[in-house]
């Protein structure tokens, strides 16, 4: 049985000229960047080269891009590095009730240390206003971190409103935009945020491997402690080879956004559009806002999570109920309980469709009967 992924929010599978390149990188590039012969100049090159791609990426210089093990690193040198270097001027933080668990997670541990964190509601689809960051802001805010698109249901923040906001406060201003990061053009002048975290494997690059965008003038302390690489702020041996390979990752993405998110959005219509034809009870969260183009979260009225994913998975479509950081767990969604309030209904039959790398109107149609037919047997 051939199988649809449609779980590409959760990762994505590696571009096949980016498999191409990590592997010739693995097999000839093994010097280490910060030694001076031949073979740590030759890896140096790599890096500095795969940094100003980064950097172009987002407009950013490349002496702002930190090269980091992921997403989650990179969360956690923004909100501790932060909140450790600012601690003088404050402690109080501001977030959103859906964040991604390396924001929640970490904001949490820091309340245990004794900062003040403040957590912003969102609407019925999942999205917050700037008026309430406004409202929150006190002269004890030292860090302000709001993710820039929800994995789970899409929703785009209003950050360059925020990044407006800030602008004249003390307070840092960081964005987790692990899910948008190639999906969507991204410039950090532009959003006026601080700090930018990014993952490879979101966007057909290998895993284990993301950056930090920091502004130039910033001071955050280093999460790790050890050598000097990446001008003291990340110490620790670069993944050259995964680091060349991501920069090959953001090029290929970069170039097909506007193709991708028209492919995107056409595959919801696609998909949605069957659902009628069918006669299938369903609604799409978060369909009132602007969103990410590859991320449809689905409530099917009637279903409950556990068998659907169970028989979608027997049937050969791959999706989700939530953020993958989360596997093995169908707990509800803290981003639908947000969004709906506990014991609503959507946090048991809610299903996450994405879109990425592979797919094709064919696929789209096919998953689309497939999950009609299931929903229909499985209606209470």
């Amino acid at each position: 049985m051939k199988t649809i992924y449609l779980d590409h929010a959760a990762t994505t599978p590696v571009h096949p000229n980016v498999a191409t390149k990590y592997a010739e990188m693995l097999g000839s590039l093994f010097g280490n960047p910060s030694s001076i012969h031949s073979y740590g100049r030759e890896a140096r090159k790599w890096l500095d080269e795969a940094r100003k791609v980064m950097a172009q990426s987002i407009n950013a210089k490349p002496a702002e891009i930190i090269f980091t093990s992921g997403g989650t690193e990179a969360d956690n040198i923004a909100i501790f590095g932060t909140v450790n270097a600012m601690k003088h001027k404050g402690n109080h933080i501001i977030t959103t009730t859906i964040e991604h668990h390396a924001v929640l997670n970490t904001c949490k541990q820091l309340e245990l240390d004794g900062y003040e964190v403040t957590y912003l509601e969102v609407d019925n689809n999942g999205r917050i206003d700037v008026e309430q960051v406004r409202e929150v802001l006190t002269e004890e805010t030292i860090l302000v971190t709001i993710m820039l698109g929800n994995n789970e249901v899409g929703t785009l923040q209003p950050i360059s409103e925020i990044g407006e906001l800030l602008k004249e406060h003390q307070a840092i201003f960081h964005t987790d935009a692990v899910q948008a990061y190639g999906i969507l053009p991204i410039d950090v002048k532009e959003i006026q945020v601080d700090l930018l975290s990014v993952s490879a494997h979101k966007l057909n690059g290998p895993k284990g491997v993301g950056f930090l965008y920091e502004r130039t003038g910033l001071t955050t302390k280093p999460h790790l402690y050890g050598g000097e690489q990446e001008r003291k702020r990340r110490a620790g041996t670069e993944n050259v080879p995964a680091i060349v390979a991501f920069s090959d990752a953001v090029k290929i993405a970069l170039d097909s956004i506007e193709e991708n998110t028209k492919k995107y959005l056409d595959f919801e219509k696609i998909l949605t559009a069957i659902f009628q034809e069918e006669d299938v009870n369903f609604s799409v969260n978060a369909i009132g806002t602007e969103k990410l183009p590859h991320i449809v979260n689905v409530s099917f009225p009637g279903t409950d999570i556990e068998s659907l994913l169970v028989n979608l998975d027997m049937a050969g479509i791959c999706v989700s109920s939530g953020s993958a950081c989360t596997a093995g767990s169908l707990d509800p969604s803290h981003v639908l309980t947000a969004m709906y309030g506990e014991g609503s209904p959507e946090l048991r039959n809610s299903v996450r469709f994405s879109f990425g790398l592979g797919l094709d109107e064919n696929h789209i149609k096919t998953a689309a009967l497939k999950t009609a037919d299931i929903v229909k047997r499985l209606v209470k």
